[in-house]
């Protein structure tokens, strides 16, 4: 049996999905209703990753497990890892981020998932690290301002990044939760090219029809977007994740996809075909129907 948590985010829900269309799997959520995985045999446990009897329910009978980080602040992979390792589990797959192996990334984000990391390493539990780079889905988050002005507003138009579909990601996870040979591993996983917000922006007009207009902002103004949402450390590493990709440092391609699936990774016009519902306008509620 294979354990997955955070079956509600993009690269989980997509890990539970390919897990259950080919056999059993058991998915700990803490709000079950949010799950969107259907078909296969799919039994679920209600509980959090700070509720240790929850955790051991759903890890009985577990040999291997998919881990999704819920929080930047709470010690989340510990209380998992410890959990793990009492009952027995064979093989823990985290869900990490590129940025871990790069000496140059230092912001709370990245020192977080480090210690994560580390956590997994000494809890004695088999482990494999799946470092993606930025989802292509974190573009929904213009979806409000395409909507209503036609508008993109993001930090550095010019910046490539090699992000990568989330439904790639969890292909690799699969792999590596399903294969044999990858304990004690790191893979990072990109998409199969370097793109940048004007980029995709220009995708996004051509796929919806329509045009659309990039609007570049400045530090000050992302920042008081940022802290709209999240506390500030979440907010400052999201800064300066973006100065990193303003220099460059996320634009290197890597051949993960590939290697693990056996097919290559998506590029960012088959992401945003796929999803270009999110982004277009309901004119019929715009009308007022």
């Amino acid at each position: 049996m294979i354990l997955v948590t955070g079956a509600t985010g993009a690269v989980g829900r997509e890990v539970a999905g390919q897990l259950a269309a080919a056999g059993p799997v058991r998915i700990l959520a803490r709000r079950p209703e949010r799950l969107t995985v259907r078909g296969g045999e799919v039994e679920v446990v209600e509980g959090e990753y700070g509720d240790r009897p929850a955790l051991d329910r759903a890890l009985r009978d577990v040999t291997s497990v998919f881990l999704v980080t819920n929080s930047p602040t709470e010690p989340d992979d510990e209380r998992v890892a410890a959990a793990a390792a009492a009952a027995g589990v064979r093989h823990l797959v985290k869900l990490s981020m590129m940025a871990v192996e790069e000496p140059g990334a230092d912001d709370f984000i990245t020192r977080r998932q480090r210690e994560n990391e580390q956590a997994v390493r000494e809890s004695g539990v088999p482990w494999t690290f799946v470092r993606p780079r930025t989802f292509m889905s974190n573009t929904r988050s213009w979806a409000p301002g395409i909507r209503s002005a036609g508008a993109v507003r993001a930090l550095y138009g010019d910046a490539p990044v090699a992000c990568v579909d989330p439904r790639d990601v969890a292909a690799a996870a699969v792999a590596v939760l399903t294969g044999t040979g990858h304990e004690g591993r790191a893979y990072a996983v990109s998409g199969p090219e370097a793109i940048t917000a004007r980029e995709q922006t220009a995708e996004l007009s051509r796929l919806l029809g329509r045009p659309l207009r990039f609007e570049e902002l400045g530090v000050d103004a992302a920042r008081t977007a940022l802290l709209a949402k999240y506390p500030r450390p979440v907010a400052e590493a999201f800064l300066e994740s973006a100065e990193r990709q303003r220099v460059g440092a996320k634009a290197a391609v890597v051949p993960t996809v590939r290697e693990l699936t056996g097919r290559p990774a998506r590029p960012f016009r088959i992401w945003a075909a796929d999803h270009a519902d999110a982004f277009a306008v309901d004119f019929r509620r715009s009308a007022g129907e």
